[in-house]
């Protein structure tokens, strides 16, 4: 199964980068989604609206989506393989592709970029709304930039590097296992009125499993940054000052490189749900931040997933050559 899992993320990697995401495509996503969304509703209806309730129908919405989301893949896996093993690489191809999201992500930022220099401001923050969890309304064009930067680099963990590691680590099963979860966080994880209870299982496993991939990718960055012809020395310099600057454990990892990559400030203090949120800057505000941030954002991004998969898939081939 080694090779297979292998050809299959190479394969489904390949495709990211040729087709991206067309919306017409049915998307193993959407129905994670659907899931996550029904199991809420049930279980705020089962349980108490406390504290405790609330956390433990959180608990159980994991549970949950993690049972269905890896029982349907292993035995639709299971079922291909049974009518021929060829069905069964086809289906790891696709869900593969699907997994992975870096043609997708540079799609959607590179929108946002020509909002930018060839449309109005509403139709920046209207295209970036749509990628941020913030608030955009009142945005100014430099705040549009940067939350497109910022969400090109800590996507790069979540939507490209972490999928790409449990693709190689467990096959599609693991990989669609880690998006269920990215899915939750993303759904539920909000530390707001609704979900401040009902969202935190989701939100800490979604850390938990980003942890070491979130490292990997920065360390990823700074290379990346030298081969794009980005500063891989100011990218190493500000990972190591500002990496922790963010409540997540996580996503100042890799905005910690690409601010230093790019040589400008992220972070600092945003709007969500109508409530000013005070956070650390990142980086230093060495110039001002520009549109063509959004497109070396991206090209840096993909050269950290080419350089993901190059050492992920070498690493994965010796072990299983041991």
């Amino acid at each position: 199964m080694s090779v297979e899992i292998l050809l299959a993320a190479g394969a489904g990697f390949l495709l990211d980068l040729l087709l991206g995401d067309p919306r017409w495509l049915p998307h193993p996503v959407v129905a994670i989604g659907k899931v996550i969304s029904w199991g809420e509703r049930g279980l705020r209806r089962l349980l108490p609206a406390t504290a405790a309730g609330e956390r433990l129908g959180g608990c159980l919405l994991v549970c949950l989506v993690l049972a269905v989301t890896g029982g349907v893949s292993w035995g639709l896996l299971a079922l291909a393989a049974r009518i021929h093993r060829y069905l069964a690489l086809a289906l790891a191809v696709f869900w593969s592709y699907q997994i992975l999201a870096t043609r997708c992500l540079a799609d959607e930022a590179k929108k946002v970029r020509r909002a930018l220099e060839g449309g109005t401001l509403d139709e920046a923050r209207q295209a970036v709304a749509g990628l941020v969890g913030r608030d955009t309304a009142q945005l100014t064009a430099g705040g549009v930039t940067k939350a497109a930067v910022e969400t090109v680099a800590e996507n790069t963990t979540d939507g490209v590097v972490a999928p790409l590691l449990f693709l190689l680590l467990g096959g599609p099963v693991a990989g669609l296992l880690y998006k269920a979860v990215n899915t939750m966080d993303s759904m539920v994880g909000y530390r707001n009125d609704r979900y401040r209870y009902f969202g935190t299982a989701a939100a800490r496993l979604d850390d938990v499993c980003n942890f070491l991939p979130a490292r990997l990718t920065a360390l990823l960055m700074v290379a990346a940054a030298a081969l794009t012809g980005l500063d891989a020395a100011g990218a190493l310099r500000i990972w190591r000052r500002d990496r922790r600057k963010h409540k997540s454990p996580n996503s100042a990892q890799t905005e910690s490189a690409c601010a230093g990559a790019l040589g400008v400030q992220l972070a600092g203090d945003a709007s969500y749900f109508g409530q000013v949120v005070r956070k650390p800057t990142i980086g230093d505000d060495t110039r001002p931040i520009e549109p063509r941030d959004i497109d070396r954002a991206c090209r840096l991004m993909t050269a950290t997933a080419l350089l993901a998969l190059a050492v992920f898939g070498a690493l994965a081939a010796l072990v299983w050559a041991v």
